[in-house]
């Protein structure tokens, strides 16, 4: 099978492509013959020394890659929830060695769900570590309740188009920030407001609000506590630059938390459900093919992505 790997820290020109062998199957994992896979920020802070290279470094091959949607070849044989010919989608082994960037990949039945038959390979590959990240960071600390004000940060990228969203489907009043450019998209996603974070400080564009979800860090957290309520919740994921929040929250007397996803496969099923019913819908930016891995890596660095960019798969 040809896979795309790196053997140092670098930039896109360390993403090499090889031919290896089929991984192997255990006992509960399934093989998957990949069709499309999900491009994240964390694959290329991880491919440029960062994220979880130290983690991974020592593996031989290393290679990239956490999203995936296919079709199983291949089960092990405690396997029962899934089976040959079924087509799957998921977040695999993170944080660990997902083996994405492949023509095949082992990946714990454990770790993914059927692909509703209302979606494509790529909007299956885009709704895997994102909206993965976005479902469990509103369920994981205080799950947000009917009524309350939510303000997801960067609403456009990734993981905040996917909340805004489920947000809504939780019955909670939902305002989104972005450039004003992505006005009109947040507010297609069930958005109640848009706003610019460039337009005027966020103290004064809206307040109340019971639940963040941030996806920034830094300056981001202060200016979101200015608007919260007495016991509201913060949750950051932008490892590296939230580390403070838990300290500053108490400070002001609300709840702050980071938040790192991990592999989940009743979450998967739960994302599919929404999927199936058509409560929420993954916008895909641009899909590449599997020669242009290098291409997706650059457009993603640009941190300009609305929504999510996937690779196909011959």
């Amino acid at each position: 099978m040809k896979a795309y790997t790196i053997h140092e820290a670098g930039g896109v020109e360390n993403l090499r492509v090889e031919e290896l062998p089929a991984p192997l199957v255990g006992e509960e994992d399934v093989l998957i013959q990949v069709k499309a896979i999900g491009i994240n920020p964390i694959d290329v802070k991880t491919r440029s020394g960062k994220g979880l290279f130290n983690l991974l470094k020592n593996e031989s091959p290393l290679i990239l890659g956490w999203d995936v949607a296919g079709v199983i070849v291949e089960t092990g044989k405690r396997v029962t929830r899934v089976r040959k010919g079924d087509e799957v989608f998921g977040m695999i082994n993170f944080p660990g060695h997902g083996k994405a960037y492949a023509e095949y990949v082992a990946a714990p039945a454990s770790h993914l769900a059927v692909k509703p038959a209302n979606i494509s390979f790529p909007e299956a590959a885009a709704s895997s570590l994102a909206a993965l990240t976005a479902w469990q960071a509103l369920h994981a600390f205080s799950p947000v309740q009917k009524g309350q004000r939510v303000l997801v940060h960067a609403a456009a990228g990734g993981v905040g188009h996917f909340a805004v969203q489920m947000a809504k489907t939780m019955d909670a009043w939902v305002a989104g920030t972005s450039s004003s450019k992505n006005k009109d998209f947040i507010l297609s996603l069930g958005a109640d407001v848009h706003i610019d974070y460039e337009a005027a400080p966020l103290r004064t564009q809206t307040r109340d609000v019971d639940f963040v979800l941030d996806t920034i860090g830094g300056s981001t957290i202060d200016s979101s506590l200015e608007v919260m309520k007495k016991g509201a919740v913060i949750v950051s994921i932008p490892s590296g630059s939230n580390e403070m929040v838990a300290e500053k929250a108490k400070a002001a007397g609300m709840q702050g938390h980071t938040f790192k996803v991990s592999s989940n496969g009743s979450d998967m099923r739960s994302i599919a459900d929404l999927l199936t019913k058509g409560a929420l819908k993954p916008h895909v930016s641009h899909i590449f093919s599997f020669q242009e891995m290098r291409d997706a890596h650059d457009r993603m660095e640009t941190g300009r992505t609305r929504g999510k960019l996937i690779v196909s798969v011959p």
